[in-house]
This record gives structure tokens, sequence and C-alpha cells, in this order.
């Protein structure tokens, strides 16, 4: 038999196991997701439809990769990687010691607050945590917190990121299943803050149930004009956050115009701080086309696999498969969260966006569901990704600066209360979708 075409005589049901396993087997090797993704989706196509199938590829990369709104994602990175190089976190986190003052755990719930903060004005995780582990954590275990709560909060907190908006998931679940993405931010914030909520929460009953867990700090009497310093810590970031967001909701600017008014923000705030210099400029852009690149390499293999799985009959044999699971349509959106939440715990984000949302996504608005309430529980499914073993790069992030004598297992453990929690939002988020004011 002729090898073009000759895969067709695996049917949809052969091919459908035979290129899931042919994925599995080449990530297992160690090849990155975006060239499996790529490598799986070419072999594909050349074997059930011949070389005339490959345009079809490059067409549907191109529609990914010329969007828009898809300027926005750079845009966002680059806001990340300057405030990693600044001083503004390090300054927003002392300014917060005022807000603590003797609250038992007052040093957890202040983490926590900068989190939110620095969530809304960068959307990406992985330098939120390297931040908050690098300002918060020594501080919280010198004070004598808890080794686990302390770990639990850094990681959890610095994950925000992907459920305030502006975040990143949200803008790639916006662009994949072709949504407004300033809806979906609308509809992120409250659940996000919810989420951050249940966080406090569990900080204050764990430090008020068993005090040796988070001992208060020490009196200390802070001169006024230190505190005027410490407050000017706070302006600026808030401006940010006011301008990004502010312009969003108010309907002056699209996202990708946000994220540009995002950048300057950051850019004049370390230039009024005396920071900025050009090797800061260039340290963040490199940082931004590696992280960029990524994505849009991930993208760029998902899109092609999609696109042949989807020539192939492949969507259409899923979505009977999903669908037939059940007649009550909750029993098939939990089906589906157990599906993102078991790809989570092996896949990266992006990748899980990408190759699932086109299948999922046409279901979820066939059952009734909206997809922009879809869009914030996916996030909030994303949440539990970031954090769970085996792959949890929450966990990952923390150990890359945390202290030798926390091993990778006490980070994982450390961050299982803080899964429940986040397994409740999304159950919470389902009983009530109201909370997305969808």
């Amino acid at each position: 038999m002729d090898f073009f075409g000759s895969f067709q005589a695996l049917g949809v049901e052969g091919g459908t196991i035979a290129m899931f396993a042919m994925m599995m087997l080449l990530l297992l090797a160690g090849i990155p997701l975006a060239f499996v993704t790529l490598l799986v989706a070419l072999v594909f196509a050349l074997g059930w439809f011949g070389p005339m199938a490959v345009p079809l590829i490059t067409s549907r990369v191109y529609s990914f990769v010329s969007s828009f709104v898809f300027v926005s994602v750079p845009m966002f990175v680059l806001m990340a990687a300057i405030l990693d190089r600044s001083g503004i976190a390090r300054d927003l986190f002392d300014a917060m010691k005022l807000v603590g003052g003797r609250l038992r755990g007052g040093v957890a719930i202040q983490t926590l607050v900068v989190a939110v903060i620095l969530a809304a004005m960068s959307g990406i995780i992985g330098g939120e945590i390297v931040l908050l582990g690098l300002l918060a954590l020594p501080q919280m275990l010198r004070l004598g917190y808890d080794k686990h709560l302390a770990i639990g909060v850094v990681c959890a907190g610095g994950a925000l990121g992907t459920m305030v908006p502006p975040s990143i998931v949200l803008i790639l679940y916006g662009l994949t299943a072709n949504v407004s993405i300033g809806d979906l931010f609308t509809s992120s914030f409250l659940p996000g803050l919810m989420l951050a909520g249940f966080y406090v929460i569990y900080v204050l009953v764990r430090a008020y149930l068993n005090p040796a867990v988070a001992p208060i700090m020490e009196e200390q009497s802070v001169p006024r004009a230190e505190k005027l310093r410490l407050l000017k810590g706070l302006i600026l970031p808030i401006l940010v956050v006011a301008c990004v967001l502010g312009s969003i909701y108010g309907g002056v600017a699209s996202v990708t115009e946000a994220s540009a008014v995002g950048v300057m923000g950051v850019l004049l705030s370390t230039v009024i701080r005396g920071e900025f210099t050009l090797g800061l400029l260039q340290g963040a852009a490199m940082q931004t086309l590696r992280t960029v690149g990524m994505i849009v390499w991930i993208g760029i293999g998902a899109s092609a696999l999609v696109g042949v799985f989807n020539l192939m009959g492949g969507i259409k044999f899923v979505t009977e498969l999903i669908t037939g699971i059940s007649d009550d349509r909750l029993y098939i959106l939990l089906f589906m969260m157990l599906i993102l939440f078991v790809l989570g715990m092996f896949l990266d984000w992006t990748g899980i966006a990408l190759l699932t949302m086109p299948i999922f996504v046409p279901i979820i608005t066939g059952l009734g569901y909206d997809p922009v309430w879809f869009g914030v529980l996916f996030c909030m499914n994303m949440q539990v990704s970031f954090l769970s073993p085996p792959f949890g790069p929450a966990a990952f992030y923390l150990k890359s600066v945390a202290p030798p004598e926390i091993s990778l297992g006490m980070i994982f453990k450390a961050l299982l209360p803080f899964i429940a929690m986040q397994i409740l939002a999304v159950a919470v988020l389902i009983a009530f979708p109201g909370i997305t004011g969808r």
C-alpha cells in the first residue's frame, strides 16, 4: 500500500489512538511539546492525505500567528520581565509591611496582597513566584513561620497571575475560543479575588488555631519619613494597574493597546525610580523573546496538529465520545474538567489550551454554556496544574531560589491544601456561575 493515504486504514478511532501514543512517546523521549505536535501533525498529514495537505497546515498556522490580539502577549511578558529586573516588587513588598501590622499571619497575607498586585501588573507566574521566593519566603522563615505554610503561600500566591487580569492564559483562551478577551478579563477578576480570599482565610484560620505556625512580627516604630517613603512604593504599581485595567474596563483601549500602555507605565516607573538602563531593557527584551518564542512555537505546533486532526474527522469523533458519556450536561462538563486536570499534571497550560479548546469550546456552546464563563473555569483549572505534582511548574520555580534544606518533595506536600482550595474554587464557579457576571 502506498505510504500517502495509508494511515486512513487505521480509521478515525485507530488514528486518534496512534496520534496520542506517538505524542506521548516523543514527549517521554524529552522532545519539547512544540516540536512534538508539529512533527506528529506533519507525519499524519502526509500519511493520511499526502503531500497536498501541507499547505493546509501552513494556512492554519498563519491564521494563528497573524491575530492582532496576539501582540498583547509579548507586551505583557515584557512588563513582567522589566518588573523582574526593577526594585518595584521589593518596594511594594516593603510598603505592605505597614498594612500587615500586628495581624497574626500578617506577612503571609501581605505576600498574597503583593501577589495580586503583581498579577494585575503582568499576568506571568514564573517571575512572580521567583520574586516572592526571594522577598517573602526568607522573611517568613526568619520570623518562625511554618515552612509548609510559607511555601504554599508563595507558590499559590505567585500562580494567581493565571486568574487575575491581564492573564496570558485568558488571552490565549480568547484567541483559541474566538471570544472577547475584554469580557474574559471582566469575568475573571472577581473569581481571581475569590481564590486569593480563600488563601487569606486559610492563613488566618491556621494562624489563630495554632499561633505557632504564624508568629506575630515584633512591633517596630517606623518614623514618619520612612512611612512616607514606603507608601510611595505603592503609588507607581497601583497607577500602572489602574492605567492597564482601567483603560480596558473603561472602554478606552483594547487589550492590545492596554498592554502597550502597561509597558510604557512600567518603563516610566523605572525611569522615575532611577533604575532604567540599557542593560535592563536589553535583558528584559531577551527574556521576552525566549518566553514568547516558546509560546509561539507551541501555538504553531498545536494549531497544525488540531487542523490535521480535524481533517481526519478526529474532533467529531472525540466530541461524540465526550457528549456520549451522559445525557446530563453537568456530567459532561465535569468529565471535561477531569480531562483538563489530568492533562495539567503532565503538559504545559499553553499546549493544553491550544490542543483541547478547539474541541471543548464547540461542545460547551452546544450544551448551552457560556464560553466566557467556561474560559474562567478553564483558567481556574489551570491554577491547579501549576501546583499539582509531578510537573507543577510553581514548585520548580520556587525550588530554584529556595534554601537548600527545602526539598521538592516538601514543596509539593506544602501545596496540597492550596490545591484543595483551587478545586473548591472550581466547584464554586460551577455551582454559582453568576460569580463571573455571566
